[in-house]
């Protein structure tokens, strides 16, 4: 191949929520600077977010957006992208991403994707079709009258292979998938991704962090724990106030949806509160793993650096 044929190498740190991911990118992003940088021929390493919801202004604690501390200096995009009051879709991800890979890639630098939003990643490598349905506004007025558990079930008997990974209690993705299977059957299959990463632009090196079940459920809680000790009830009302309506709260993510129902009919107290949240953690990080399960490109490994660099240096 020659040179100017030559495809951009891209590492893609990706898991289930709470595994550890940020973390290990910024970890190898370090390892990866200055004289290990030359040994591979980049000048640097920059990293680029998939995580659906941390791409929103103000919503920090309660998405575990990564802090300027955490960075320890390492360029991060895709976050605090855009308003809460507006929609942000996998198009939108796949166009800021692609302009962001080739900024990264002009300077010299390798480009990291860390993230847990998998149809984000797979979109991004073509791996995922997004769908050009336009919105159906009657059938949409008609399905947000329905429970997030009646559009679950609607969904299902619809296109049981989307619904494996779909957040569940987002209605706002559960619409949106009705929407798209009602206009053409089902929303597109995965295609084969091994196919698709072969005739992509990008040389891609995927990492699936890999933990125990038990160590996964230790690490939500502790998480959870954390997230109320920084204040995320605060961040809640703070962000109410701004204008972020409950229901639209509803429709961004989990956590936020469980909040925002304690706060507005303070339906459970905070002990009950932290107990739904990490239940409800768990389920979403399983259908997470599940729709990993199904791309064969991944090599999943322990959240240990030296295991990663080792696997980085092998790419």
């Amino acid at each position: 191949m020659s040179e100017k044929n030559k495809k951009s190498k891209i590492i893609v740190i990706l898991g289930p929520t709470a595994s550890g991911k940020s973390d290990i990118a910024v970890a190898l992003a370090l390892r990866l600077r200055s004289r290990q940088a030359k040994k591979f021929g980049i000048a640097g390493t920059e990293i680029i977010s998939a995580d659906s919801r941390q791409v929103y202004k103000g919503l920090d604690i309660g998405t575990g957006k990564i802090t300027k501390k955490e960075m320890k200096g390492v360029p991060h995009y895709l976050l605090d992208v855009v308003s809460f009051k507006r929609r942000f879709t996998a198009s939108d991800f796949k166009k800021l991403a692609e302009k962001k890979i080739e900024e990264i890639v002009k300077r010299g630098n390798l480009p990291i994707i860390c993230g847990g939003t998998g149809f984000y990643i797979d979109a991004l490598f073509g791996e995922k079709q997004i769908p050009e349905v336009p919105p159906n506004e009657k059938l949409r007025e008609k399905l947000e009258k329905y429970s997030t558990e009646k559009l679950f079930e609607i969904l299902k008997k619809l296109d049981p292979e989307r619904s494996v990974a779909i957040d569940r209690y987002n209605p706002r993705r559960l619409v949106r998938a009705i929407e798209i299977c009602k206009a053409l059957g089902k929303v597109p299959s995965l295609e084969s991704r091994s196919r698709n990463l072969e005739s992509s632009r990008y040389e891609v090196l995927k990492l699936g962090i890999k933990v125990s079940n038990e160590e996964l459920r230790e690490r939500i809680n502790k998480r959870i724990e954390k997230w109320f000790k920084m204040g995320i009830l605060r961040e809640v009302k703070n962000l109410h106030k701004k204008g972020l309506s409950w229901k639209r709260m509803g429709e961004i993510g989990l956590e936020y949806k469980l909040i925002a129902e304690y706060m507005s009919k303070a339906a459970f107290d905070t002990v009950q509160l932290k107990k739904k949240m990490s239940e409800k953690t768990w389920q979403y990080a399983k259908r997470q793993i599940t729709w990993f399960k199904g791309d064969k490109n991944i090599v999943w490994i322990e959240p240990k650096i030296s295991l990663v660099e080792k696997e980085v240096k092998k790419f």
